[in-house]
């Protein structure tokens, strides 16, 4: 089993096959993680996702995929996260759905890497250190069935990545 790659910096000059993009359910872009995206990938991704949207966007725990147009990732697998309303909504559930659900897609098309950012971790809320615990079970968990996919978790600040050390052990 390949081990679980932890990287500080901007998921949008990670080289992968697929990066995970943070997003709202419109897939229409935002802010954090998702504009920047929206903002490397460049105007195509627009255009693929107002597609997306007129289908009716993307639920909550559910992920999309689309090309990774101006960006080094051949996809983009776009996860719709909970935002956190205290931890009796179910979010965490959610949450781990939308880890799921992008590994399930990576397999899907055959992805052998991809990157994760922090899911639901910025204007929506979710507490850092319950989130990377979520992400590191469910990517334990997903290789544990595709030993040979390489993933990485993607922290942008100092807060997030010393939540995914603890949570790595």
């Amino acid at each position: 089993m390949m081990p679980i790659t932890l990287v500080q910096g901007d998921i949008t000059r990670i080289a992968a096959d697929a990066i995970v993009n943070a997003a709202n359910s419109s897939l229409l872009g935002g802010g954090g993680v998702d504009g920047a995206i929206h903002r490397a990938a460049g105007p195509g991704l627009l255009e693929e996702c107002r597609r997306l949207y007129a289908l009716g966007g993307c639920r909550t725990g559910d992920a999309k995929l689309t090309g990774g147009h101006r960006l080094s990732a051949r996809y983009i697998i776009h996860a719709v996260g909970p935002v956190w309303q205290g931890g009796t909504k179910g979010e965490a559930d959610l949450l781990a759905s939308c880890y799921r659900r992008c590994f399930e897609i990576a397999a899907e098309r055959g992805v052998a890497s991809i990157a994760f950012p922090a899911i639901s971790c910025g204007v929506y809320r979710f507490p850092v250190d319950r989130a990377a615990a979520i992400s590191v079970r469910e990517t334990r968990a997903a290789l544990a069935a595709r030993p040979e996919l390489e993933v990485m978790l993607v922290a942008f600040g100092a807060e997030i990545k010393g939540a995914y050390e603890a949570a790595l052990g």
